[in-house]
């Protein structure tokens, strides 16, 4: 055993040797910012269960979530043209415009709308407003990390939410609304939400989405995001092993362009649903 002096001595090389290390690379306020969202990251993927808890007030909906959390430190920009072409091939030998509605899947999500309340012949639900749009042969593209999720959303008909993570105050909440809820939804005007919706929460109260078709601006994925939470949306109907592989093939895409995950796909629901 070293002499008490000895061991303290020992254990302040490596983080001198660390100090030093950072000095000479001239550390900027960017990179410790994108050390310190790596490190955040690492610590959700340790306690990756209690980061979100479904509400016992949905347990009569039905639903449940797949999620991960993936970050990067300096992430790479991709083009996902090839890919694009090989979903739209894999949908066109699957799907039309008319037999869509009557794949179980899409059915599913079609059947749960209008469950909340929601004519999903008008507002579809987003996995199957991306396939028609493919079969059109309109993919949309936006950036690397929402690409990926589209691609993903597509391929499996899951409704993927991806958010940043930096901006939210977890543990998160999937419950109802109780009405008057302020929501800042992506491409609309603030509002003030109705009773009885499903919703996600941060601690502070920040409605992050309304499930599972409207999100908002005040977490949504920027060009600069390091620390997202990928969520697959599931309903009665839909099996809990394709919203988890849909959650997955996010990483998938992303990896090349230097994106970390959990390595895990964390779902929660409840019981006797």
């Amino acid at each position: 055993m070293l002499p008490q002096a000895s061991a303290e001595a020992a254990s302040a090389r490596p983080a001198a040797l660390l100090f030093s290390g950072l000095l000479r690379f001239r550390v900027t306020d960017f990179t410790l910012r994108v050390l310190a969202s790596a490190v955040r990251a690492a610590g959700y993927c340790s306690s990756l269960s209690e980061l979100l808890r479904l509400d016992d007030v949905i347990r009569p909906l039905g639903v449940f979530v797949a999620y991960t959390i993936l970050w990067a430190e300096e992430p790479r920009r991709l083009s996902f043209e090839s890919k694009v072409r090989e979903l739209v091939e894999h949908l066109s030998s699957r799907y039309t415009l008319d037999s869509l509605k009557e794949d179980s899947v899409f059915r599913a999500y079609r059947d749960f709308f209008w469950r909340i309340r929601v004519d999903p012949t008008k507002t579809r639900p987003s996995s199957e407003a991306l396939v028609r749009r493919a079969l059109r042969g309109s993919f949309p593209r936006v950036f690397t990390v929402v690409d990926a999720g589209n691609i993903a959303s597509a391929y499996t008909g899951v409704p993927i939410g991806l958010y940043d993570l930096s901006r939210a105050a977890p543990p998160l909440t999937l419950t109802l609304s109780r009405g008057g809820e302020a929501f800042n939804p992506i491409g609309g005007e603030p509002e003030a939400l109705p009773a009885g919706l499903p919703i996600l929460a941060d601690s502070r109260g920040v409605v992050m989405h309304v499930y599972p078709y409207r999100d908002s601006v005040e977490t949504a994925i920027r060009e600069d995001t390091r620390e997202v939470l990928a969520l697959g949306a599931g309903v009665p109907g839909v099996e809990e092993s394709r919203v988890a592989e849909a959650v997955k093939k996010v990483y998938e895409l992303l990896s090349p362009a230097g994106w970390s995950w959990c390595g895990e796909v964390a779902v929660k629901k409840l019981a006797g649903r």
